[in-house]
């Protein structure tokens, strides 16, 4: 079975909710567990007042029983906090440039914007990191990490530390902007402050990466089963994610072919590289390399700052209208990265060794990393 997770809601309705379908029995699963995820995709610094209402909190509905996934579908609940009924409300007529509400209504036929910016908002990913919690499980049954942090917003670049990713992980979570660099994540906080008095929003970069990924997730065989486009997939889904990378791929194609490569030796009885330029894939496929993901968000579109836009009721121009909205999201989309990662190579890893239950899984991923031993080894 195919992992595969559907979410639905709207940003001001009572709730979100996701059902996650394929998970294998017997993974331990708490409530806490997907909670810890979801505290933290509500904070960071630049962040609009809506954090200060809501409290997300996962009920899992289905799908676990005495703190263990039963095999069956997981359905997952979030309560809106700030929820309100639009019935009798004027309908919303200004679309807000960078946002989808005016290809939204033209596509569905829609006359009040509400009713695609409702489902549009990003606040539907508090629904995504909750699934991608479980995925978080699963791989670490099986001693995969994901992990994230910011490296630039509103043109403040960080000098990341030249140090482990585990360690760089630390340093982002204990930084409100998710920066590992002291100085830039205080020169990110000046800048925020900066928008915010200006009624502007700000956008940035993160990274997302996963350690201890098997070679082999993925495939060259068809365009749709390569890994780093499937990644590259995910993570663009995010509301104003623009642009993703696998790796310093930019940079790789202002460098000559020979700078580039990651060249392939035989250490301490096994095939090693020296650096990770591909980003963790090569040819579609995980090549045992830290999986290493970059992505660019735009600034969010609702500014204090009114924009030009087009009255649709009248045909007349219009200036937009401020809805309550963060300042700078980016600390919160790189946890929401995290999750569509997780997600992906968790639904690539049972492609690889299957199995309906943890046990199964795990003595299948014995037999395969056996198998791979024997070739790093050179023992063909």
């Amino acid at each position: 079975m195919n992992l595969r997770f559907l979410t639905a809601g709207e940003s001001h309705g009572p709730c979100l909710l996701a059902i996650v379908e394929g998970m294998p029995a017997g993974l331990p699963l708490s409530e806490e567990d997907i909670n810890a995820d979801l505290r933290r995709r509500q904070a960071g610094y630049g962040r609009g007042k809506r954090m200060e209402i809501e409290r997300d909190k996962v009920e899992i509905m289905s799908g676990v029983a005495k703190g263990f996934t039963t095999g069956a579908p997981i359905s997952l609940r979030i309560e809106n906090k700030d929820w309100r009924r639009d019935e009798k409300s004027p309908p919303v007529t200004i679309p807000r440039p960078g946002h989808a509400d005016l290809a939204g209504a033209i596509k569905y036929g829609h006359r009040d914007l509400r009713l695609v910016s409702e489902r549009a908002s990003a606040r539907e990913t508090a629904a995504r990191v909750a699934v991608g919690a479980i995925a978080k499980k699963l791989l670490s049954e099986f001693d995969i990490a994901v992990g994230s942090y910011v490296v630039e917003i509103g043109g403040v670049e960080a000098e990341v530390p030249d140090l482990p990713l585990e360690e760089l992980w630390e340093l982002a979570e204990a930084s409100d902007v998710h920066c590992p660099d002291g100085k830039a994540a205080e020169r990110m906080r000046q800048r925020i402050d900066e928008a915010k008095r200006e009624g502007d929003s700000l956008g940035g970069v993160f990274v997302v990466a996963a350690m201890g990924v098997p070679v082999g997730l993925g495939s060259y065989v068809h365009w749709d089963r390569r890994l780093d486009a499937r990644l590259a997939y995910a993570v663009m889904s995010i509301p104003a994610v623009k642009g993703v990378e696998i790796g310093p791929a930019f940079a790789n194609a202002r460098l000559p072919g020979t700078q580039v490569q990651d060249e392939i030796f035989f250490e301490k009885g096994k095939i090693a590289r020296r650096s990770n330029r591909a980003g963790g894939t090569e040819g579609g496929v995980s090549n045992g390399q830290p999986i290493v993901v970059q992505a660019a968000m735009k600034p969010i579109p609702t500014t204090l700052t009114s924009l030009r836009s087009v009255d649709l009721a009248t045909g007349r121009p219009a200036d937009t209208h401020y809805r309550r909205s963060d300042v700078c999201a980016v600390p919160a989309a790189a946890v929401v990265g995290e999750a569509m990662v997780a997600w992906v190579l968790a639904e690539a890893l049972m492609e690889k060794i299957g199995g309906d239950s943890i046990s199964e899984m795990k003595a299948k991923w014995e037999q395969a990393s056996a198998q791979a031993a024997s070739v790093q080894a050179s023992r063909w």
